[in-house]
């Protein structure tokens, strides 16, 4: 029979883990990108124009691999985005069944202008620790994100 103290052992655990704390960072980035970077423009999209500015024109599903959105979020931020003049969809002319994303000169500027902003954030964030744990911190969050996900821990 489990003690109470041990459910409360594992609820302590359970709420402490990784999910309610990556739930409580997203959500101070959350409210720093609002106050600091822009209230209309979400990480996602600052994440896509800032891709197309980096690597020119592409196909939806390559943009959205790099980006890491599934097809069901990478359709509507797109049709967003070009809504707003930021990204226009144009044919591939070697291939007209695809379609290619492209940044607008609008585009280009608002990602180059919020940059700094972003990466300001980013060091508000991080000030808590050295620059060597800044370092290994972010090489761990990336491994963890890297890594295959099983079902079984």
């Amino acid at each position: 029979m489990t003690s109470e103290a041990d459910v409360a052992e594992v609820l302590t655990a359970a709420i402490g883990g990784l999910g309610p704390l990556t739930r409580r960072l997203y959500q101070v980035h959350t409210r720093l990108w609002h106050e600091q970077v822009d209230r209309d423009l979400t990480g996602p999209q600052f994440t896509v124009l800032s891709l197309l500015d980096i690597h020119g024109d592409m196909d939806q599903g390559t943009l959205g691999s790099l980006a890491h959105l599934d097809k069901s979020t990478a359709a509507p931020l797109l049709d967003r985005l070009r809504r707003r003049g930021l990204v226009e969809f144009a044919k591939d002319d070697a291939d007209r069944r695809r379609k290619l994303v492209a940044l607008t000169a609008d585009g280009r500027e608002l990602a180059e202008r919020l940059a700094p902003s972003v990466i300001a954030i980013s060091e508000q964030m991080l000030a808590v620790f050295t620059p060597e744990e800044r370092q290994h911190f972010l090489v761990l969050l990336h491994r963890l994100l890297e890594a295959p996900q099983t079902e079984e821990p």
